[in-house]
């Protein structure tokens, strides 16, 4: 129970000095504040740091088996009162089965029903939220009554009845998601509960020591004799040669080696549980070891850790075993190791025998991108979205990767498969500046973007869906994701002289808000203008800016996949498709350079051969001292010319902040 509960104080409102009424089964955390008519009913969870100050409005209720986490903070207004369930008036109503999670603020008059979820840091005042709707992260609902089974996005603001009408309804991932979180929170009241109970623990602590024992006796029946002579690879064995080989690898460099666990919940946020560690420095007992951990954590995901003891440090991450059986391994290098150079110059990491493995369909220019992302010491992640989230940009973040390319190219590959047709979408991420570098879709729902060993009936589909509206797959969903954010569409056209002097001229205005008559006319815009330049434009309405600019065509061919940039300068993608041009610039380039020089910035460049690409060691071209768009295009020109197999990549710099801005790849061996 709670080291703090309070009656009410007497106030000119309020001269009942009412106090808190908590059910015996219920678990209040001491580091929790309870103050006046708050009436806690059976099972419910109070983590610590809440706040639940019933002084002002009067009376709380939390229903039953419900859970307020840490630093939830629950007030309310003396004037106001919502009707609970029965038949009462109260300042604040939460019903049965509800979670109000981390830091949200409950603020009455308020009303929330029966098995919701109120994500992190969201707010609820003078509403009603109805039985079942799930409210995501750092939203706010004011004002308006949510109909019940709703879903609410992350970052929303709902303060208008039209708003709340419109919203989505909860999906049975996202119903069982709240379950899933009503079930760890009695977890965790038993828990605490039992904590403080002698009678309740003792057992629990002999239940440890107990198995303690048994799996020593375990493990110390396995022979290692027997296992390493048939490589742990016999039926049901849990390690294979490739992994005896790396750990023998990693002791004989002096690591350390370890182990990580999750099932496929933890897996997929990448919320690893560490084992204990081993201490061990011999072969036979770190195999050992080895070998029981797996078989205990049998249909969960095992990572194997090398670990520098001195730098304090992981030198390798490597997943051994998955919930369908023991993981296939590569032969993949310690990091201090020299890297395998093959002949010709190229690492062994992109012969024909590594692309076999699995990792070809992600394409060279995947595994080059991630090489140059981790050489200058950025990190990699990735999201995913469904068509529902990737329509109101609702990513969910699946975790960094780590490890060697070959090692993140592989965790790629699962990742792709475990989210079949989903977005999803590779984030290079700068870990001093905590900020994202890149933002880049490699999967759609229809399949793997750049890969060309998509089926029959994939490729079909893309098909028929090009032709029905005359727009590229990509850019359909481009402008669904724009209408769903409340945005308008746009576009400009331009001929040649104008693209080469940024005079572009804005297209009849689009007032539709329906995805279908906007494609249409975006059709109609893009025949009307062939052999032009044609770009989309997103505009927000009511800050009357420009939030998206894209070009789709240009006098040759329409661009699809050209890189989208946002009118403050960020590309969001800072490295598109490279291109190897001959004596001429692609018409992406072209229309990045001329983005670049409108926005004030100037023109760099940089080349690397293939020895230099793979340690990020770039030199410098000639400076590119021009402003104007031709004497700068004949600049990079040359450049290219000259560094002809080899990188070469563009750079936008900032002067003012002496900063880089923009680094793409432009040219390819």
């Amino acid at each position: 129970m709670p080291v703090r509960t309070y009656a009410a104080p007497p106030t000119p409102w309020s001269r009942e000095l009412a106090e808190p009424d908590i059910d015996p089964s219920a678990y209040v955390h001491s580091f929790s504040n309870l103050i006046g008519d708050v009436r806690v009913e059976a099972q419910v969870l109070i983590a610590p740091g809440t706040s639940i100050r019933a002084d002002e409005g009067s009376p709380f209720h939390i229903g039953e088996g419900s859970n307020v986490q840490d630093g939830v903070v629950i007030h309310g207004l003396e004037q106001g009162r919502v009707i609970g369930e029965d038949g009462e008036p109260y300042s604040v109503w939460i019903g049965k089965n509800t979670s109000i999670a981390h830091m949200a603020l409950i603020h009455g008059p308020a009303y929330v029903g029966n098995n919701c979820f109120i994500g992190f840091r969201s707010t609820v005042f003078n509403a009603r939220v109805g039985d079942g709707c799930i409210v995501m992260l750092h939203c706010l609902i004011q004002d308006v009554e949510i109909p019940p089974g709703k879903y609410v996005a992350s970052g929303s603001i709902i303060t208008t009845q039209a708003e709340a009408d419109r919203l989505p309804d909860v999906q049975d991932s996202d119903a069982k998601f709240a379950q899933h979180v009503i079930g760890i929170n009695q977890a965790l009241r038993e828990g605490y509960q039992c904590s403080e109970n002698l009678v309740c623990i003792a057992p629990i602590r002999d239940e440890l020591k107990a198995r303690t024992h048994k799996t020593a006796t375990e493990t110390a029946t396995m022979t290692y004799s027997s296992h390493h002579a048939n490589g742990w690879n016999g039926d049901g064995s849990p390690l294979k040669p490739e992994v005896v080989d790396q750990i023998r690898a990693l002791l004989a460099q002096g690591y350390r080696v370890g182990l990580e666990y999750a099932d496929a919940r933890r897996y997929r946020t990448s919320s690893w549980q560490s084992e204990s560690p081993i201490t061990s420095t011999r072969e036979a007992e770190v195999v050992q070891s080895l070998g029981a951990i797996l078989a205990e954590h049998q249909g969960e995901y095992v990572r194997l850790l090398g670990i520098d003891p001195k730098a304090k440090r992981r030198v390798l991450e490597q997943i051994i075993q998955t919930p369908d059986g023991p993981a296939h391994v590569g032969s993949a290098r310690i990091p201090s190791a020299p890297p395998a150079t093959a002949a010709g110059g190229t690492t062994a990491t992109s012969s024909p025998a590594v692309r076999a493995s699995g990792t070809e369909s992600l394409g060279l220019n995947l595994e080059e991108q991630i090489r140059s992302l981790l050489a200058q010491g950025y990190r990699v992640g990735l999201e995913a979205a469904d068509a529902r989230r990737y329509r109101t940009s609702s990513w969910q973040t699946l975790g960094n990767l780590s490890g060697q390319p070959r090692e993140i190219l592989a965790s790629i590959q699962a990742t792709l498969a475990e989210h079949s047709g989903e977005y999803v979408r590779l984030l290079g991420i700068d870990p001093k500046a905590k900020r994202r570098v890149l933002e880049q879709i490699i999967q759609t729902p229809q399949g793997r973007v750049g890969s060309h060993s998509a089926t029959g009936a994939e490729a079909s589909r893309v098909t028929s869906a090009r032709s029905n509206a005359g727009l590229e797959l990509g850019l359909q969903e481009e402008v669904h994701r724009l209408l769903a954010q409340g945005y308008r569409i746009g576009y400009e056209y331009a001929d040649e002289r104008r693209y080469k002097t940024s005079s572009w001229k804005s297209g009849a205005t689009i007032r539709a808000t329906r995805a279908p008559e906007v494609l249409a006319k975006l059709t109609a815009a893009l025949a009307e203008h062939s052999g032009e330049y044609v770009r989309l434009i997103g505009i927000d309405p009511k800050a009357k800016k420009r939030v998206f600019e894209r070009i789709i065509q240009t006098p040759n061919r329409q661009v699809a996949g050209a890189a989208a940039t946002s009118p403050s300068g960020a590309s969001s993608s800072s490295a598109g498709t490279a291109h190897a041009p001959a004596t001429h610039l692609s018409a992406e380039v072209l229309a990045q350079v001329q983005q670049l020089l409108g926005q004030g910035y100037r023109i760099g460049t940089e080349h690397a051969d293939k020895r230099r690409f793979r340690t990020s060691s770039w030199r410098s071209c000639s400076p590119i001292e021009a402003t104007q768009v031709p004497q700068v295009v004949a600049a990079l020109e040359a450049c290219l010319e000259e560094h002809r197999g080899e990188y070469v990549r563009l750079l936008g710099i900032d002067t003012k902040a002496k900063r880089r801005v923009l680094e793409q790849i432009i040219q390819t061996p």
